[in-house]
């Protein structure tokens, strides 16, 4: 059927497709990282309250924060594995579900061994969500139009700053002492519960690929698949474990998320904190502070994902933003007493490394297919979300130790340039398209 339509009708028929898939898909993808970014990082929140409450160090909240990532690592891999196995619909739900009651259970912490153990399992039962859904994108959009979906869905990060702060802000300050519970008790409990709804929702409204796609037509579908199946036929798929881990591709690609992942984590664990010791106390008006460095960033993050597709060009389209996301924490550091010229400094920083965090997965989309993209897009988080332990803890020890967290922002920034000049050593022909 597709041979005998115009140029014109084929064009149409795309345009369609992928329009109504959008519109489908993106939203609720969306909702569904946001809430599991909100439960991963407001734990930066509780730490305004809690650690006083419970006499717990810098140090503590830093190695806890990062306590997620040790679990998050262990399980990525076999939980991408999984869902490519068995479907996104059913493992995706299982995940939010569990996470979520996980999240609920922050409330009841005690002790510094409990805050460890709850981060450690909260990151075993989120596990295999982000590569799950950047693998999920690969089933329904070909490279040249993912990007841009990426960068949507990737907002998803931000909007749950935006929305986040002011909700944890306002929670933990209306709700302390409500039956005897702090504040940050009841944040826990609260933004845990729509994680559990979205979860049971997935099972009803997630399809698993385009031939149970109920919303396109059939000439839809076929144009699709066929799209899908050309851009995988131009994708490395190892023929076994040991040619997936020569791969010299992927070690390079895995440093340079680490590098990013270090960017973003020094952002989303200790932008309340950077707000408050410029001189801000209530926990509301830091909340609402912190929505502008993410409201940047979701401006940022569309006009280089648009620009990313429209030029068909993907190195520079990281490096720069890396390189913004480095000036704008050094800048923050260095005015980190000046409240005006930090948050605009921080807005820079998001704005730079949030895109970058977007930007960044459509290197290894492009390069690899099926199970190799399951696993090489599970592997390269797994190891580049060590970053998300390394970073906390590292910025809350230097914290402890000098009584400062400027020189933690700075070895942030030299790690973002390292970065930068690693990915001018993937070679743009493999990934400009």
């Amino acid at each position: 059927m597709m041979t005998t339509m115009t140029l014109d009708a084929v064009s149409t028929v795309r345009s369609s497709a992928y329009r109504k898939t959008a519109w489908r898909l993106m939203p609720f993808l969306m909702l569904c990282y946001l809430c599991a970014y909100l439960d991963r990082v407001n734990v930066g929140f509780a730490k305004l309250q809690m650690m006083s409450d419970l006499s717990l160090s810098e140090t503590v909240y830093g190695l806890g924060a990062g306590m997620f990532f040790l679990g998050y690592f262990l399980c990525e891999v076999p939980s991408n594995l999984i869902l490519h196995r068995v479907g996104a619909r059913r493992w995706i739900a299982r995940i939010m579900i569990s996470w979520g009651i996980i999240s609920a259970l922050f409330a009841f912490v005690e002790t510094a061994w409990q805050f460890y153990t709850l981060r450690f399992l909260l990151g075993i039962a989120e596990a295999g969500l982000a590569p799950g859904l950047l693998l999920y994108l690969t089933y329904w959009f070909p490279s040249y139009r993912r990007a841009k979906m990426t960068v949507l869905w990737f907002i998803a990060i931000p909007l749950s700053g935006m929305i986040g702060g002011p909700l944890s802000g306002y929670i933990m300050t209306k709700f302390a002492g409500f039956h005897g519970w702090a504040g940050w008790q009841w944040m826990f409990v609260i933004e845990a519960i729509p994680t559990v709804i979205v979860g049971l929702m997935v099972l009803a409204y997630l399809k698993d690929g385009v031939h149970q796609a109920t919303w396109l037509t059939e000439e839809e579908k076929a144009l699709v698949s066929k799209e899908l199946a050309e851009d995988n036929s131009r994708k490395v798929t190892h023929a076994s474990v040991g040619a997936f881990l020569r791969d010299r591709r992927l070690w390079i690609l895995a440093c340079i998320y680490f590098c990013v992942v270090m960017g973003q984590y020094a952002i989303t664990f200790w932008l309340p904190t950077l707000i408050r010791n410029a001189g801000v106390a209530d926990p509301m008006h830091i909340g609402l502070l912190t929505s502008l460095p993410y409201l940047c960033a979701i401006v940022a993050m569309v006009l280089m994902g648009r620009s990313g597709d429209k030029h068909q060009e993907r190195r520079w389209h990281l490096v720069g933003p890396m390189i913004a996301g480095a000036l704008g924490l050094t800048l923050a550091a260095v005015f980190g007493g000046n409240l005006m010229l930090s948050v605009l400094f921080l807005c820079l920083a998001a704005a730079g490394v949030l895109s970058a965090s977007s930007l960044f997965w459509m290197l290894p989309t492009t390069l690899l297919g099926g199970v190799s993209a399951a696993a090489g897009i599970a592997g390269i988080n797994s190891f580049a979300n060590l970053a998300g332990f390394c970073s906390p803890y590292l910025i809350g020890w230097i914290t402890t130790t000098t009584g400062s967290s400027a020189i933690g922002m700075y070895l942030i920034t030299g790690v973002l340039c390292i970065g930068a000049c690693l990915v001018l050593r993937i070679p743009a022909a493999s990934v400009n398209r």
